[in-house]
């Protein structure tokens, strides 16, 4: 297999392997964090392609689309239960749910965990079940309780691989969006990438902006973060 074949490939599987990327642009990314002061919190994540639902379920009535296989309701009902699964035998990680709406193509997965490391260690796993793609970043969080610090780390451009794309495939992340948004228990005294929005209470973060963005990093996601 080529880089560029094995690229493709990662592309479906963008944080969770959810294949209805394939079928539209237009959706939107939810990832969302809560953190209380022990460290501990919830993690949500949230696929919206309300606003193509119509293009999809007709979509989905094909067998093809630019040549990719068109999944099948219980092929993504299949993977979403599989992921879950796997989050479920992570430890730290509790309380795992996952709902799909496949009415308006929104798809959740959620779940509790007791440090913010343990979801890396759950994308980990995702990773190593081949769930998610070998590019696609797990180490995504990081806290210090007792330097009252709280990190969104670096992840790595795909510039080089999204340029090796078709222009179909470059399509689908024409006007789809990623939303990040972290709630803390703690008041933020200060953050080292000001793209963020800060709200009025000093208690929660959101950045969002196209996907494409992210990949090519026209935006950073990395974020070091102090509470008072």
């Amino acid at each position: 297999m080529n880089q560029t074949t094995d690229y493709n490939m990662n592309l479906k599987y963008f944080l969770l392997l959810i294949p209805l990327l394939l079928l539209t642009s237009c959706f939107d990314i939810l990832d969302k964090v809560n953190i209380k002061a022990d460290g501990s919190g919830d993690y949500t994540l949230i696929l919206n392609a309300s606003k193509s639902k119509t293009r999809i379920a007709s979509l989905s009535k094909m067998e093809t689309v630019n040549g990719k296989k068109v999944p099948k309701r219980s092929e993504i009902e299949s993977k979403i239960n599989q992921a879950a699964q796997i989050f479920k035998t992570t430890p730290g990680i509790s309380n795992v749910k996952t709902s799909m709406d496949f009415d308006n193509y929104i798809l959740k997965l959620s779940c509790s965990f007791k440090k913010i490391e343990n979801i890396n260690a759950g994308l980990e796993n995702l990773k190593a079940k081949n769930i998610i793609g070998k590019m696609i970043p797990t180490n995504m969080y990081s806290q210090n309780i007792q330097n009252k610090t709280f990190t969104r780390n670096k992840i790595n451009t795909f510039k080089e691989d999204y340029n090796k794309l078709s222009a179909a495939d470059k399509e689908v992340f024409a006007t789809a969006k990623y939303v990040s948004v972290m709630q803390f228990e703690n008041t933020i005294k200060s953050q080292s990438n000001s793209v963020y929005q800060l709200s009025p209470n000093k208690r929660a973060l959101k950045l969002d902006g196209n996907i494409l963005d992210f990949i090519l990093q026209k935006k950073q996601l990395q974020n070091n973060i102090q509470f008072q």
